[in-house]
């Protein structure tokens, strides 16, 4: 399906694992990032052998939900275009589009422009929302989120896809119109979560899944059931790349021992190797690092992972 999309094929590849980071990329904690640098450090991130940078979609900031950087303060799209200006190579997610909030055809036409504007960078990670506030912010009940998710994302794919659809729904009716512009590839949409619908409908709708995370054993057992989802629908040569956020805090010890934190590890850099093979080998195909938590500068932990950890992942080298 993504044969002729160079972006998804130099990031996206079976039995092997790449990696991104999430914006912002700096050191915060309970407080909110600066959002200083970012320029800088995305560009290092780059030359780096990084393959990704990730973008959250939020609106509101939520006291209670201890997330001092609101997704990373900005919109996700219009600083997605932002960075996407500033770098050259570097493909841009989302981390995930809460498309349950946003209406299909305003965030096609978004989605087709960026594209449009930067071929083959975006990658689109969608989702039907958690955060109770933004859907209480827009007036939209947030037990409909499944419901929403499931329209939505068909009324996107047919505006983009299709010339003239003709197309009604309850975000509303086309006829004899078009949006414009098409993108010149498709774009790659991948379900986070399972967006309150059912493991067989991500396996049949989504390009690729990005799930949250879990030891390596575990993950293998979720990646497996996915995998055997998507050949039921899809065939036994099918690929749909299997995608999962770490927070990392990378120690200066290069042997500091692996230690298990709140939903990822602190280690050296010798035993991270160790473990993203182990993922590798589970079937994980796209790391997301997050690296907020770290107490050493978060370039110079771009720096090493990209001189010492990255080379020993294919993907990273090309």
């Amino acid at each position: 399906m993504f044969e002729h999309h160079k972006g998804f094929q130099k990031m996206l590849k079976k039995d092997e694992l790449s990696f991104g980071v999430n914006v912002p990329l700096e050191n915060y904690d309970k407080e909110p990032p600066q959002m200083i640098h970012q320029v800088e450090r995305a560009q290092l991130a780059e030359r780096m052998g990084f393959q990704c940078l990730w973008f959250q979609d939020v609106l509101l900031e939520d006291p209670t939900f201890e997330d001092p950087a609101t997704g990373q303060i900005f919109d996700s799209l219009i600083y997605l275009t932002y960075l996407a200006s500033q770098t050259s190579s570097i493909h841009l997610g989302t981390a995930a589009l809460v498309t349950s909030l946003r209406h299909p055809l305003r965030t096609a036409k978004e989605a087709a422009s960026i594209e449009r504007l930067f071929p083959e960078r975006l990658m689109l990670g969608i989702s039907s929302g958690d955060r109770r506030k933004d859907f209480e912010g827009l007036g939209i009940d947030i037990m409909k989120r499944g419901e929403l998710f499931r329209e939505s994302f068909h009324y996107f794919n047919e505006v983009v896809a299709e010339e003239f659809p003709e197309v009604e729904s309850a975000f509303g009716k086309l006829h004899k119109s078009n949006l414009v512009p098409k993108p010149t590839r498709k774009i790659p949409a991948f379900m986070t979560g399972y967006c309150q619908q059912s493991l067989d409908w991500v396996a049949e709708y989504g390009d690729g899944w990005m799930f949250y995370p879990q030891r390596p054993e575990k993950q293998k057992e979720t990646i497996s059931a996915y995998r055997e989802k998507v050949r039921e629908y899809h065939g036994s040569e099918a690929f749909r790349p299997f995608f999962m956020p770490l927070p990392l805090e990378l120690m200066e010890d290069p042997d500091y021992p692996l230690e298990k934190i709140p939903a990822g590890y602190r280690t050296g850099r010798n035993h991270a190797v160790e473990l993203l093979e182990k993922y590798r080998k589970a079937g994980v195909n796209h790391i997301m690092f997050g690296l907020s938590k770290n107490e050493r500068p978060v370039p110079e932990i771009l720096q090493e992972l990209g001189e010492y950890v990255l080379p020993h992942f294919h993907t990273s080298a090309e």
